[in-house]
């Protein structure tokens, strides 16, 4: 008798048909459209000649749209993709075959993952073509204000685009979880906002915590600041549109602190699953 082992191939085929299903999907389609809409109308300020402070305004809009709309896709489509294979009961027809539902998971999460991915990189290309194209246009209109070359650091643009890509990432495992304890999908979008929210203003919690004299709510807030990620960390688009550079140690703690939140939050999810009834 063959002994069942945990298999990558087994999570790459799941990835797989998990992504082109979330492809395939009209959402994915009306966010793509809605964010590349809203990427591209920034140009409509060009005629007002702001100079320099122009690209720094597409450069806020455009990382605006990719942080919005990807936060968006990451829940809706971790969820909806979660529970499709739930409610259709072809997760039953999955973990029958020899299948871990570690692998369920894991599987689940690199094709939304992947789909993010995908995103990402399309918002990041089109916001950074039009800001080559504008500066180019602008240089040429203000010449005074470009003596040393371009001001916009490009390289910079994508290290963003991969670093909301993590963060991303971390909040699809974070809806993950949710969905794996969760009975419904409605739920699970709902709370994974919730904790969105939590996550951005988390390090205002963390500030607190250095005022606080009482030892048991210093703990509580201390818990609190290590469970959910501070998600301010990856907010580096205020010093991109300003033309500054991301050091190398900054983006290398950055990808460290969000591959050890999705491992660890990927670990909860398949251990709530594996004590979930299907």
């Amino acid at each position: 008798m063959n002994k069942v082992i945990f298999s990558p191939s087994r999570i790459f085929i799941i990835a797989k048909n998990t992504f082109l299903e979330a492809v395939r999907q009209k959402f994915f389609s009306f966010l793509v459209v809605i964010a590349l809409g809203i990427i591209l109308s920034s140009q409509v300020f060009r005629d007002f000649n702001f100079g320099a402070p122009e690209l720094k305004f597409i450069a806020d809009f455009g990382f605006g749209a990719i942080v919005l709309f990807g936060s968006v896709l990451a829940i809706v489509a971790t969820a909806q993709l979660f529970f499709s294979e739930i409610e259709n009961k072809t997760a039953i027809t999955i973990l029958a075959k020899p299948i871990f539902r570690s692998e369920f998971i894991f599987g689940k999460f690199l094709g939304v993952s992947l789909l993010l991915l995908v995103f990402t990189a399309m918002m990041t290309i089109i916001l950074t073509v039009l800001l080559f194209w504008r500066e180019g246009t602008i240089m040429r209109l203000h010449p005074d204000a470009f003596v040393e070359g371009r001001i916009v650091a490009y390289a910079d643009v994508f290290l963003y685009g991969i670093v909301q890509w993590l963060k991303f990432s971390i909040l699809c495992t974070i809806t993950m979880v949710i969905a794996s304890f969760s009975n419904t999908n409605l739920y699970s979008v709902i709370l994974s906002f919730v904790i969105l929210l939590i996550c951005h203003l988390q390090y205002l919690a963390r500030d607190a915590w250095t005022e606080i004299d009482f030892v048991p709510v210093q703990i509580a807030v201390f818990m609190l600041s290590a469970i959910f990620p501070n998600f301010q960390l990856f907010n580096i688009g205020d010093q991109i549109a300003l033309g500054e550079s991301i050091p190398f140690d900054m983006g290398a703690r950055i990808v460290g602190y969000a591959l050890i939140y999705i491992l660890v939050f990927n670990l909860l999810a398949v251990f709530s699953f594996r004590n979930r009834e299907i």
